[in-house]
């Protein structure tokens, strides 16, 4: 389904913070933008590279002289800060009065997009968020201890903290921008379990959440990571939250 939504008005800022993207930075860039111009939306892409070694920044520049400045926003940081950091730094220099958060990695894909600004519409939602684990959702290039591991990761939080949502993890998101703003205040994990705090505050603040189906798709270049010091993190950051929220 391609078109205008009924969106006037709305600009849609993307937050894209890099570390080692320079392989799928132009890919993600491509079809963000052709997403955007075929639906008629009013975007920006916001580039927050860490000092990228494999000439990330570089690539970036290139791509900023191909879609324009106001559509390629350079926002680089002096090192490897941190992924809430990145978002604050991202929503300082942000025009848009809806933020959408993903990976770079192309493990998010933009065609998504108009169906969360679809779902925003429906009840005027605080956020919209991605989730492998509803109807029409899921994982592409996962094993099967990976999949276990996310699926029961999402199970035991579910459990735990009741957020409201099914993909707890899920990193694919559309916020109005006050609204994220004001979750990032009082988020405080790093790392692995950020993105959960995010949802376990939405809820205690009674913000509203829809959510779309997505599948997610392990990246194409780059390696990811997911060994024992991320899963004791995450277990450590949902005890965290479950005592303190």
């Amino acid at each position: 389904m391609s078109g205008k939504l009924a969106i006037q008005g709305n600009k849609y800022s993307v937050l894209l913070p890099t570390y080692n993207e320079r392989d799928n930075l132009p890919i993600i860039t491509r079809l963000l933008t052709k997403t955007f111009e075929e639906f008629d939306i009013d975007y920006e892409i916001i580039i927050i590279d860490d000092a990228s070694p494999d000439g990330t920044l570089e690539v970036a520049k290139k791509l900023q002289e191909i879609y324009g400045e106001d559509r390629i926003v350079l926002r680089p940081r002096a090192g490897k800060l941190g992924l809430g950091t990145a978002y604050v730094h991202g929503i300082k220099n942000a025009k848009g009065n809806f933020i959408i958060i993903m990976d770079a990695d192309m493990s998010h894909h933009p065609k998504n997009i108009p169906d969360f600004i679809r779902k925003q519409n429906e009840k005027d939602y605080d956020i919209v968020t991605g989730s492998r684990y509803i109807n029409g959702g899921g994982v592409y290039g996962w094993d099967l201890r990976r999949k276990l591991i996310s699926r029961g990761a999402n199970l035991l939080a579910d459990l735990l903290l009741n957020p409201g949502v099914t993909d707890l993890t899920g990193s694919f998101r559309l916020y109005k921008r006050h609204i994220l703003e004001q979750i990032i205040e009082a988020t405080v994990s790093k790392g692995y379990v950020f993105q959960m705090e995010m949802m376990v505050r939405a809820k205690q603040f009674n913000f509203t959440v829809g959510e779309v189906p997505i599948t997610f798709v392990d990246r194409v270049f780059g390696e990811s990571k997911l060994g024992a010091g991320e899963i004791i993190g995450y277990l450590n950051g949902l005890y965290m939250l479950f005592v303190s929220v």
